[in-house]
């Protein structure tokens, strides 16, 4: 058996990043109240036929790449994690188009809503929709230093779990939002057992928790699945 240590190769081979831009959002509809796992709700799936419903009418539009709309199927017990049930993200080819994206979300009414741009990106996090995604929030104090220990760490994934892709999602403006970033990642073995093989790797403790805290950063992931 292969020893599991942190990988070797350091940062990562990134690839340029998308000139793309992204609108991200989230509703706290009908979440979990204790256990991690996100049940069946008519309220959510009301909500979630109203974004699908905006998402149609958006993609329509000249310039806008993709709208999708995802049902949360784990939100980790974890202090301080977003409760979002509901998510959207909107790819848009120009900033003029985000923002009418923008304004039409605001019916909706979302409890977040960060436009965002690329900065580190590897492979084509968004080439399907039948998958499961990883929305990792990440907190901080300084976004350059985050974004140096999300460098030192985000080799680990493709490594040691098979993770092909990843999409940083950094906020426009820094100052509106609670994150520096949110990472965005279609991932193996849906939810759990994304969860599963991550949890159980010593070197994700030793390397990548160790990595983060170094950095003062926290991570609170979501893992969610298209509708």
């Amino acid at each position: 058996m292969t020893p599991d240590n942190p990988p070797t190769s350091g940062r990562p081979s990134f690839e340029e990043p998308t000139t793309d831009h992204f609108l991200y959002a989230g509703w706290r509809v009908d979440p979990p109240t204790r256990l991690p796992i996100v049940r069946r709700s008519d309220q959510r799936a009301r909500m979630i036929e109203r974004c699908r419903a905006y998402a149609a009418d958006t993609e329509r539009h000249e310039g806008v790449a993709s709208a999708t709309v995802y049902e949360t199927e784990m939100i980790p017990p974890l202090p301080g994690i977003p409760r979002y049930d509901v998510l959207t993200l909107i790819r848009a080819r120009t900033p003029d188009r985000l923002a009418q994206a923008e304004t039409d979300l605001r019916d909706l009414e979302p409890d977040f809503v960060m436009p965002a741009q690329n900065t580190r990106r590897i492979g084509d996090t968004g080439r399907t929709g039948s998958a499961t995604f990883l929305f990792n929030h990440f907190t901080a104090q300084n976004p350059a230093v985050a974004l140096e220990g999300f460098d030192q760490v985000a080799g680990w994934f493709p490594d040691k779990l098979g993770v092909d892709n990843t999409t940083l999602l950094q906020p426009v403006d820094q100052a509106a939002s609670p994150y520096v970033f949110v990472n965005y990642v279609r991932v193996p073995h849906g939810a759990r057992g994304f969860l599963l093989a991550m949890l159980t790797r010593p070197s994700f403790h030793t390397h990548v928790r160790r990595s983060l805290r170094s950095h003062d950063m926290t991570a609170l992931p979501l893992l969610a699945s298209p509708v």
